[in-house]
C-alpha cells in the first residue's frame, strides 16, 4: 500500500470511490476553503523562540509519529511554497480557487507577544504576497497574536483592510486559555464588524497523554480540540453575543455536530449547564460553518441534513497526508441537486467570503 513509504497523499481509504470528482466538476467556481501554506519569513522570526517539544502534536506523539511527521515536513515543503506545484495539484482535484491559511504551527501563541507579533506580521505579508502572484486562483487568511488580545484586534484590521486578506486563522485555544474568555470579546466583535472570515483550527489536543500512539493526537485530538472550543464558544456566550460572526470549524466541526442533542439535554436538565443561554445550545451551533473534510459520505450527508447545505463549505486540508484529495468526488457522491452541489463546492464559500456571485 505504501510502496516503501510510511505515509501517502491521495484518495482516502475511508470510502469507496466512483469517478474522480474532477470529471464531475460543476460549471461554477469551485473553492477549497481549508488548505495551508508556509511562510518561511515568519518561521525565521519565530523559530528560535519556539520550543517544539512542548507543542501538543509533538509532545504527545510516539517516536513513530514524530518520524513520519518529520518526513512529511520535508516531502511537502515544495507545495507549501511553490505556486506552480500547487496549481498542478489543484487542477488534478478540479479546484479553481484556494483560500490559503498558514500552517497551524505558524500561529505562534507560545512565544513572547512582541516576537510573535513580528512573526505574525511577516506571515501575513507573506500570505498577501503569495495571493498577489495569482489572485485569480488564491485568497488568503492571516494570523494574529492572540496572546495579546488588544494587538490581535489591530492585526486583524491590518490583515483585512490593508493586506486584502479575507480574515484570519485562530487556534482552538490560546496557550490553554479558552477563546470564550471575556478578554477575547473585542477580537470577535471587530471580526464581526469587519465581516472577517475566521478559521477555527486545532493543533493537537492540549492534554493528550493517552493520545501518543497511532497518531491519535491528530486522529482523535484535533477533532476533540475543535469540539471543546465550540462548546466553550457556545456556553460562554460568544456565539450568542456575536450572531453575525463568520466562523469555520474545520474537520466537519469535530464531534459536536454529530452529538449536539446532548448539549441541549444538559441545558434543559441542569442549572450548571444552562449557563445564560436563552436558546438551546445547538441553536448557536447552527451559526457555524463546517467544512467537508469528514471522509465518509454518510457523515457529510448528516451535516448537510442537520445544519443545512448553506453552512457546508468544501475543503481539503491540503497538502497533508490527513487531507481529502478528491473533494468534489466526495460531494458528488451524495447525488445532490445541481444547485446544492454547486453551492457546497464553491457557492457557499463565495458568499461567506463576500465575493460577487
Amino acid at each position: 500500500m505504501f510502496d516503501g513509504r510510511k505515509n501517502r497523499y491521495g484518495r482516502t481509504a475511508a470510502r469507496k470511490h466512483r469517478a474522480l470528482g474532477r470529471a464531475r466538476k460543476p460549471s461554477t467556481t469551485t473553492i477549497d476553503i481549508h488548505c495551508h501554506i508556509v511562510v518561511p519569513a515568519g518561521a525565521q522570526v519565530a523559530g528560535p523562540h519556539v520550543d517544539r517539544t512542548k507543542l501538543p502534536l509533538v509532545h504527545f506523539a510516539s517516536a513513530a509519529s514524530r518520524e513520519i511527521n518529520a518526513a512529511q515536513e520535508k516531502d511537502r515543503a515544495r507545495v507549501m511554497v511553490d505556486i506552480d506545484a500547487r496549481l498542478f495539484d489543484m487542477e488534478a482535484m478540479g479546484i479553481d480557487i484556494q483560500l490559503v491559511a498558514p500552517a497551524p504551527g505558524q500561529c505562534y501563541y507560545s512565544i513572547d507577544a512582541e516576537i510573535g507579533a513580528r512573526a505574525h506580521s511577516a506571515v501575513n505579508e507573506g500570505v498577501a504576497e503569495f495571493v498577489a502572484r495569482r489572485p485569480d486562483r488564491f485568497m488568503g487568511l492571516g494570523v494574529t497574536t492572540m496572546q495579546a488580545p488588544d494587538l490581535a484586534v489591530s492585526e486583524l484590521e491590518t490583515a483585512v483592510t490593508k493586506l486584502g486578506l479575507k480574515g484570519v486563522q485562530i487556534l482552538t485555544n490560546v496557550n490553554g486559555e479558552e477563546l470564550s474568555d471575556p478578554k477575547f470579546r473585542p477580537f470577535f466583535a471587530r471580526a464581526e464588524q469587519l465581516g472577517a472570515f475566521i478559521m477555527l483550527h486545532p493543533n493537537g489536543f492540549t492534554d493528550g497523554r493517552r493520545f501518543s500512539d497511532y497518531y491519535f493526537n491528530n486522529v482523535i485530538g484535533n477533532p476533540l480540540e475543535t469540539t471543546l472550543a465550540l462548546h466553550q464558544l457556545i456556553f460562554g456566550g460568544t456565539l450568542a453575543r456575536f450572531p453575525e460572526l463568520k466562523i469555520l470549524a474545520v474537520h466537519g466541526g469535530g464531534y459536536l455536530p454529530g452529538y449536539s442533542g446532548r448539549i441541549d439535554h444538559a441545558w434543559g436538565a441542569r442549572a450548571d449547564s444552562h449557563a445564560d443561554l436563552p436558546l438551546p445550545p445547538s441553536s448557536y451551533l447552527r451559526q457555524v460553518y463546517f467544512d467537508t473534510v469528514v471522509f465518509t459520505e454518510h457523515q457529510l450527508a448528516y451535516l448537510i441534513d442537520v445544519f443545512g447545505a448553506d453552512h457546508i463549505l468544501m475543503g481539503t486540508d491540503y497538502p497533508f497526508d490527513m487531507a481529502e484529495y478528491d473533494p468534489i468526488g466526495h460531494v458528488a457522491a451524495l447525488d445532490l441537486d445541481e444547485r446544492t452541489f454547486a453551492a457546497v463546492c464553491g457557492g457557499n464559500a463565495a458568499l461567506a467570503l463576500g465575493l460577487r456571485p
